[in-house]
């Protein structure tokens, strides 16, 4: 599964640091978050597709590495990221 390019390039620019950015932290768990929101909507109609699932749980881990990362390099990003993305309560 790919994001379609447009909603992949409003997501880059709505997370940017600069003009080039495509690959800060920041940037990859946007675009992990919107995957993740899409393989979890999929999943309400096709119960037992395992394999995406199991893609799901990578993404998912992968996510979760890279807030850890944010969360100990710029604790200020990290607060700004999850509160955009509404990952915590």
């Amino acid at each position: 599964m790919s994001l379609l390019k447009e909603k992949k390039t409003e997501v880059i620019d709505q997370f940017k640091v600069h003009s080039k950015d495509t690959g800060s932290s920041t940037v990859q768990i946007a675009l992990l978050t919107e995957k993740i929101n899409y393989l979890s909507d999929h999943f309400k109609n096709h119960r037992k597709d395992f394999h995406s699932r199991r893609g799901l749980l990578v993404m998912i881990g992968k996510r979760r590495r890279l807030l850890a990362h944010l969360k100990k390099s710029d604790p200020q990003k990290y607060e700004e990221t999850i509160n955009k993305l509404n990952l915590r309560k």
